[in-house]
């Protein structure tokens, strides 16, 4: 069993316990949850005994790349997670520092214990490695469909964009009129 050696801000030695080594961390900008983020989540619950769903880039919203509030980004989340039957997830708002040399810090302060790390992101990876986490690829499922970047262009184009989210996802979408929102956002109004 590895334990994963930190350094208080005091200079003590920290370990890891035993009780929170399949706890794990995932950090997405959710802008919107698709089916895609929805599989991996479903695989990283399995493999672990608690999940920390962090909410990235929380401070951002109402922009075409991020249209949609920290809150209503929670909401897609926990509905969907409740509709799959997951039960073992927090979800925490994790705003952007921008001084990456305390941006672990940061997460570690917003969070639950974890020892995992799931991201394919390189600086994501980069800062937990040196944190001491142990990393993990986060799967990807048809990445060139299941992107919220391809969601958002659907959205817009009057395109298909409810197959590539849960149903509960949609469901926000249509509660805060989120197409509408976009097309303004965009300058189609």
């Amino acid at each position: 069993m590895k334990l994963f050696k930190r350094t208080s801000l005091f200079g003590s030695d920290m370990h890891t316990d035993h009780k929170h080594e399949r706890d794990s961390l995932l950090i997405g900008r959710f802008q919107p949850l698709h089916n895609g983020h929805l599989e991996v989540m479903r695989k990283i619950s399995e493999a672990s005994d608690k999940m920390t769903i962090g909410i990235g880039s929380a401070q951002y919203s109402h922009t075409v790349n991020n249209p949609f509030t920290a809150g209503e980004r929670y909401r897609m989340i926990v509905n969907s997670l409740k509709d799959e039957g997951i039960d073992n997830a927090y979800i925490v708002p994790i705003e952007d520092l921008n001084r990456y040399s305390v941006w672990v810090s940061h997460v570690i302060s917003m969070s639950p214990p974890f020892t995992i790390v799931y991201s394919n992101n390189t600086l994501t990876r980069r800062l937990f490695v040196e944190a001491g986490y142990e990393i993990k690829d986060s799967p990807m499922y048809n990445r060139h469909e299941y992107s919220g970047k391809e969601v958002r262009r659907r959205m817009l184009c009057d395109g298909d964009w409810r197959s590539l989210v849960p149903k509960a996802v949609a469901d926000v979408i249509d509660d805060i009129d989120g197409v509408g929102r976009l097309a303004e956002l965009r300058g189609d109004v």
